[in-house]
């Protein structure tokens, strides 16, 4: 997140959370959170001061007072736009909640905009895009969609991918600074702001949808699967990734506050809104703490 919008509106304060995050990188995490401790003597509403003690208690192996950190928090900020509540059920202090905040998910991303794109693919090998193109293309050789909608298209990664078989391209996500950068590529047909549990395009509006990397931010799927179907075209195709886990739960909340979803999960939701899998393959999305990060990506019509 932006350095500005980090500040606590004080310069000791902020030069001393400065100081922690230093010492919080060199690996000394009890001075940090020492340190972060006595930022917040001095500003003690300081909720992205909060966050960070947490983050920096945790590290510290102090769990209770992450978890004391991240309840004052979520006092001040109700909207939790930090995640505070996902850092709590993360750590087993609460329980996981079905989806994330929407002012989380919308802060992370307006805050990522400026770097998204070089962060996933200069540093992060990010393979969705071209995996869905290439599954889509398996699934439907040579085929023209009369239109197309990219859910939660960010900065238009997957746009590049389709505009050449599209007749019309729209994209929706949370994040306004995203879809200006999806903008600036002239790509797109509409772009508008919007959220996946909340989409109402009409019956039959698309006959190809799009979702690249936006579940492991929505959580329960159960919703959004209800929307697209709705929205799907008789004929249309529904191409997305997950990140995959092998466990028994359906989903689960990752340390990285990211959701996974299980096969079984991802198949039982598509047969319950009336679609069936055209291809379904486990693959390498991107690599997460120096380790490929495996996922689901999927193309799935609907049961005629």
């Amino acid at each position: 997140m932006a350095r500005a919008f980090l500040s606590s509106g004080d310069l000791i304060a902020d030069r001393r959370a400065s100081y922690a995050d230093m010492l919080f990188e060199g690996g000394d995490h009890e001075a940090a959170a020492d340190l972060m401790r006595q930022a917040l003597e001095i500003v003690p509403g300081w909720t992205a001061g909060l966050f960070r003690l947490g983050e920096m208690e945790e590290a510290a192996g102090h769990g209770d007072a992450a978890a004391v950190a991240w309840r004052k928090l979520l006092e001040l900020d109700p909207a939790d736009r930090f995640g505070a509540g996902l850092k709590l059920a993360a750590a087993g202090n609460a329980n996981v909640p079905d989806t994330p905040p929407i002012a989380y998910v919308e802060t992370l991303f307006d805050a990522y905009a400026p770097t998204f794109e070089q962060a996933l693919l200069d540093k992060l090998d990010y393979r969705v895009p071209e995996l869905l193109a290439k599954a889509v293309a398996a699934a439907a050789p040579g085929r023209r969609f009369r239109s197309v909608l990219d859910l939660g298209c960010g900065t238009g990664l997957m746009g590049p991918y389709v505009r050449p078989i599209c007749d019309y391209l729209a994209g929706m996500d949370l994040s306004e600074p995203m879809l200006q950068k999806a903008a600036e590529k002239g790509i797109y047909d509409r772009l508008e702001k919007g959220d996946v549990n909340a989409l109402d395009t009409g019956p039959n509006s698309a006959d190809l949808i799009l979702a690249a990397d936006v579940f492991v931010y929505v959580g329960d799927l159960e919703r959004a699967f209800a929307n697209i179907a709705r929205s799907l075209a008789q004929d249309g195709l529904f191409a997305f990734s997950v990140e995959n886990h092998a466990g028994q739960d359906e989903l689960i909340l990752q340390p990285s506050l990211r959701y996974a979803h299980s096969e079984a999960y991802v198949r039982r939701l598509l047969a319950d809104h009336g679609m069936t899998p055209v291809s379904l393959a486990r693959e390498a999305i991107r690599m997460d703490r120096g380790e490929q990060l495996q996922g689901l990506i999927v193309v799935a019509r609907q049961i005629v």
